[in-house]
């Protein structure tokens, strides 16, 4: 079926939309909405026979939607309107929620409904519910709806005698609600605050000399002081009192001035720069103790004969500090008396390759550019010429460009079924590095590989699986996603094959790097983006821009839809 997709944004739940309806051999298109006028048009020149609005930040125009069936993604569950409900869902401390596919007509929120799924809200950040259990249960609507439309099915109506959800409208969620009052808030009241404005709008905050909107947020388990107070900073975070406790803070965005520019995410301490007093850096170990709650982007623990390396930064991004403590703590577990050695394993991204931001606020961008792939690319070798034990990346969330690359270098990737992948890097004006062009034909052959990083489309976990991107499919709910890992990583350590696959895989790489070393695949792919970091005239600092600031890039590239 032709069914064109309207969005504000290319977001992860477009895209999800877009690869799981090609995977089932409709025909979509994908317009994201700048005005009116060109919507218009975009229907006249694709002639849908659906129109789907999985995330849009406007109201349709009335000519379209009753020319043609509109369907809206709505994050709440039937009956709820209002254009925060996830926001207050978490704010109200809910427990479940739901999603649901309506109709658009002259009432936002309130058309003829086409389906709808339930979800659960477990305590986390409200943008890493709406890339899992929201999207997993947005996916599952959609496909539905879809599915109803096509067999002639006629919707429910909201207005109609059987419709027994109540009518909850609810307003936009402002500042004065989300305000955190240091002196009076809890650690809890704090966390679920920032978690209902994560990742936008942040929670607004003053402090410094400055208004910050406050990103993040995770609890600390000892340190303390008055509420309100400074305490410390971690690998960019930093430390604040609560009235009884205290909470860790990963971001921050300056508040945009009046007629200044697009402001942006970075972390917390480099935001600060030289406005943050001076604080202790208050290290936290890599071997955890689990029962610990504090904040720790990097941690390692083992199982038996398996080590498991947990990393989560902040939007999946990787900046070049990052990437050298990640080597570091790879290296730390290289070391240790384990046969399987996993990497990833959490619920949210696994990584999104090189930090955008950071670069995007670095005095010199194209230098920090390089240095953050070099640091990539050697975070990437060490996992390649691992030749002692097995590796496995585990994606419990979406990964992209560099990141993809990075999950190829294990000898085996294991993937939730919802998570998406973008192994390409066009759209940023890149060539790529990460060592891509020996991992990405090694697993799919060269035809795949020029197809998957020319079209740049994102991939669902299934056709990752089908093309021989994925080696495992893991069909658990993202709360399940760590256990899951846990429990197949023992049974792949218990194999008794297992040392002459470690063996046969020590010749395979004696094998290739003589045929073609290592370097020669880095040196080629740097000679690449070296032209795209330093080259005059290269789109990559105008996209990344773009990018960062969400705005519109005058030469923006579009990727390939054609099948």
């Amino acid at each position: 079926m032709r069914i064109l997709i309207i969005a504000s944004a290319f977001n992860s739940l477009t895209q999800r939309v877009f690869a799981e309806l090609r995977d089932r051999d409709h025909r979509p298109a994908v317009h994201l909405v700048r005005s009116d006028d060109a919507l218009r048009q975009a229907v006249r020149d694709h002639d849908p026979e659906l129109i789907l609005a999985p995330m849009l930040r406007t109201a349709i125009p009335e000519d379209v939607w009753r020319a043609h069936t509109c369907l809206v993604v709505h994050p709440g569950p039937p009956g709820d309107r209002g254009p925060s409900s996830l926001d207050w869902a978490i704010h109200e401390r809910a427990d479940s929620w739901g999603v649901t596919v309506l109709q658009a007509d002259e009432v936002m929120d309130a058309g003829d409904v086409w389906a709808s799924a339930d979800c659960p809200l477990p305590p986390v950040g409200k943008s890493d519910l709406y890339r899992n259990e929201v999207s997993d249960a947005a996916t599952a609507a959609v496909l539905l709806a879809v599915e109803r439309f096509a067999s002639g099915h006629a919707p429910r109506s909201q207005r109609g005698p059987d419709w027994t959800a109540d009518d909850h409208t609810r307003p936009y969620l402002d500042q004065g609600v989300r305000r955190i009052d240091w002196e009076a808030d809890t650690t809890g009241e704090a966390l679920r605050k920032l978690r209902a404005a994560d990742s936008q709008p942040g929670v607004l905050d003053e402090f410094l000399d400055g208004q910050w909107f406050l990103h993040g947020g995770c609890r600390e388990d000892r340190l303390r002081g008055n509420p309100g107070q400074w305490l410390a900073t971690r690998t960019g975070a930093v430390c604040r009192a609560t009235a009884d406790g205290a909470v860790w803070i990963p971001e921050l965005r300056a508040r945009r001035t009046p007629g200044g520019p697009a402001t942006f995410k970075l972390p917390a301490t480099l935001a600060l720069g030289d406005r943050l007093p001076r604080l202790p850096e208050v290290v936290a170990p890599l071997m955890l103790p689990q029962d610990r709650h504090t904040w720790s982007d990097i941690r390692y623990h083992e199982d038996g004969p398996v080590g498991f390396l947990r990393f989560s930064f902040p939007g999946g991004a990787m900046g070049t500090s990052h990437c050298v403590r990640l080597l570091e703590a790879y290296r730390f577990a290289c070391s240790r008396p384990t046969s399987v050695l996993v990497l990833g394993g959490g619920r949210d991204f696994f990584s999104n390759g090189i930090h955008l931001n950071v670069i995007e606020a670095a005095a010199d961008p194209a230098a920090e550019s390089w240095a953050n792939i070099n640091a990539m690319d050697d975070l990437v070798e060490a996992v390649l010429t691992t030749t002692d034990r097995l590796t496995v990346a585990a994606l419990g969330g979406n990964a992209a460009a560099g990141g993809a690359m990075l999950a190829l270098a294990a000898d085996e990737v294991w993937c939730r079924e919802g998570v998406l992948l973008n192994p390409h890097y066009r759209l940023m004006g890149l060539y790529g590095s990460e060592y891509w062009t020996y991992t990405l034909p090694r697993r799919v052959g060269r035809a795949t590989a020029d197809r998957l990083t020319r079209q740049a489309l994102p991939v669902t976990a299934s056709t990752a699986h089908r093309l021989g991107l994925v080696d495992r499919l893991l069909p658990c709910a993202p709360q399940d996603f760590g256990h899951e890992v846990a429990r197949y990583a023992r049974l792949l350590a218990s194999v008794p094959l297992g040392h002459a696959r470690i063996t046969a895989k020590k010749s395979a790489r004696e094998h290739d790097e003589a045929a073609k070393p290592l370097a020669a695949y880095r040196a080629e792919e740097l000679d690449e983006m070296h032209r795209n970091f330093f080259g005059p005239g290269e789109p990559y600092h105008a996209l990344r821009s773009a990018f960062v600031r969400k705005e519109s890039a005058p030469d923006a590239v579009e990727p390939v839809v054609g099948r």
